[in-house]
């Protein structure tokens, strides 16, 4: 079905594919490209064989109802029968979690312009290595025509490394030298109880022009800002028209957004996934602030295989670099940061691990204070939203603010994940 729309309707198409950031860079492709062109993204995680076909026809999932699933099918059969006004680009997130996957999207998704940004060991546990990541991810940028445009993330030298294997045109995006599009005079701007976000240069073929991006509070998320304004250059937009643009740029929810907690708390969401690296962008930017008190929240990392508990532990060194003075681990492997902190000079009356977050949420609030600023980030089966909900300044507000509200979401109990029984 979703082939038959494209063969009719012929939309560009931006692929954006990578271990971290792919949400983000995919809402700040659409909201630049959307200055000189009629966009469709995809919405929450339709970003598998099923979402990304879903996607393509501008239907939402039927679920488990037959006759939704039959108004897809009639909404198929009438944007086929009758022509209407179909968008002119799509971008598209391309989420991989196993061998092949990315194999099979692109038998049915042709590519004019693909992005990747950043390569982690999230999955590692079904990939082996991230020198494997890195080959099924590539296999975008490979099938990009040579009239098509490849995006790059210059900081990650597997991601550079993918311009060398394919036949489109490159234009590589980050904060190094070595980028064609880069960053300098970078600026954090913040006060005790107020945070005005970033303030930057972006630099591209001898052009440079000032850009404020006033919602976004950690320096990952310039990342996206930055490919979002190379997809813009590829398609010939202005510098001045796509900096305009990235001033409305937010993250989704769930993506280290600045939340106000109860008691003039500060909240730095970030609930929505967890890698290693992402989780150390967190951390870092826990750093960039001023605060009476810095408390981090993590729970587990999930699906990294074999170095797991090797993972978990690294953590206390950006940690300790964060400010925070105090940690609460959340879940089995977290255990293994407990104990790294502990041997790394933190006291009893620091560190505390708890086994999962429901009986999390009653500790937090004998620990937290007035005006601490919370970092709360975890993998999704941890579930980590349940905490910063009750840490909300009007929990009423949850639906709109967290990630994962949906009613069968918020239902479904929370399960001890399969890796934790191995």
């Amino acid at each position: 079905m979703a082939r038959a729309v494209l063969r009719k309707y012929h939309p560009l198409i931006v692929g954006i594919t990578g271990s971290v950031g792919k949400s983000s860079t995919k809402e700040a492709v659409a909201l630049v490209l959307s200055r000189a062109y009629a966009v469709r993204k995809a919405e929450g995680n339709y970003n598998n064989e099923i979402g990304i076909p879903l996607t393509i026809i501008g239907a939402r999932s039927g679920g488990a109802s037959l006759v939704r699933w039959f108004g897809v099918f009639c909404k198929w059969l009438w944007i086929m029968a009758v022509p209407v006004r179909y968008p002119e680009v799509l971008v598209l997130e391309m989420g991989i979690d196993r061998p092949g996957d990315m194999e099979y999207l692109l038998r049915f998704v042709l590519v004019d312009i693909g992005v990747v940004t950043e390569l982690s060991s999230s999955h590692m546990a079904f990939f082996g290595s991230l020198g494997n990541i890195a080959k099924e991810k590539g296999k975008l940028t490979q099938a990009l025509p040579d009239s098509g445009f490849a995006i790059l993330n210059a900081d990650d030298a597997r991601v550079q490394k993918m311009g060398e294997k394919t036949s489109a045109k490159v234009i590589t995006y980050g904060f190094g030298q070595d980028a064609m599009l880069r960053v300098d005079n970078l600026l954090f701007h913040r006060e005790a109880k107020r945070v005005e976000g970033f303030s930057l240069k972006l630099n591209y073929d001898g052009k440079t022009i000032p850009v404020r991006l006033p919602k976004i509070v950690a320096r990952h998320h310039i990342a996206a800002a930055l490919a979002a304004a190379a997809v813009g250059v590829a398609l010939k937009m202005n510098l001045v028209e796509i900096a305009s643009a990235l001033e409305d740029f937010e993250p989704l929810p769930g993506r280290l957004r600045l939340l106000p907690g109860r008691d003039g708390m500060i909240l730095l969401d970030d609930t929505y996934n967890a890698s290693p690296s992402s989780t150390q962008a967190a951390l870092a930017a826990v750093g960039e602030f001023m605060a009476p008190r810095k408390v981090v929240i993590l729970g587990d990392m999930l699906e990294l295989g074999a170095g797991t508990e090797e993972a978990h532990r690294m953590l206390a060194e950006p940690i300790g670099a964060s400010g925070a003075q105090i940690i609460i681990a959340v879940g089995h492997h977290m255990r293994s940061l407990a104990e790294a902190l502990m041997a790394a000079g933190f006291s009893r009356k620091q560190v505390f691990s708890l086994p999962d977050p429901i009986a999390a949420i009653d500790i937090v609030f004998s620990l937290v204070r007035p005006e601490d600023l919370i970092l709360i980030k975890g993998s999704r089966g941890m579930r980590m939203e349940k905490i910063t909900e009750r840490l909300l300044a009007d929990p009423e507000e949850a639906e709109t603010l967290l990630c994962c509200q949906s009613a069968e979401w918020r239902n479904r109990p929370f399960l001890p994940p399969a890796e934790w029984m191995i």
